[in-house]
């Protein structure tokens, strides 16, 4: 049997506090899921039967991150999130992205050398 999980990827080079970080991961949990619902049902059910694994990495800068997105999306439904710029990040920043849930080896395909956070 196939494992799922979904991945949050943050960059820690913006300092986000603990509670922006945590709603911004929050956002990509949930845009990344929806986007994987359209194109792969089957990903996101067993990926609920399965206990909905999540990990969260850390990439170190804004062109590692969108570098990353770019390819990941091409075979995984992933989010880029940007601020809204209302609290501690200039609007537009792209602060993470969230991937599938997804077939667990293909996903490590592309983070499987990230930290965790």
């Amino acid at each position: 049997m196939l494992e799922y999980k979904q991945v949050i990827v943050i960059r820690v080079d913006l300092n986000m506090g603990k509670g922006k970080l945590s709603s911004q991961a929050a956002h990509a949990s949930v845009e990344a899921m929806e986007k994987t619902k359209i194109k792969f049902l089957e990903w996101v059910e067993e990926w609920k039967q399965t206990g909905t694994q999540k990990v969260v990495l850390k990439i170190g800068s804004e062109k590692e991150l969108l570098e990353l997105f770019e390819t990941v999306k091409k075979e995984i439904p992933t989010a880029l999130i940007k601020d809204a710029g209302r609290t501690q990040i200039k609007a537009g920043s792209a602060t993470c992205i969230g991937i599938g849930p997804a077939p667990e080896n293909l996903v490590n395909k592309f983070t499987g050398k990230l930290k965790l956070l």
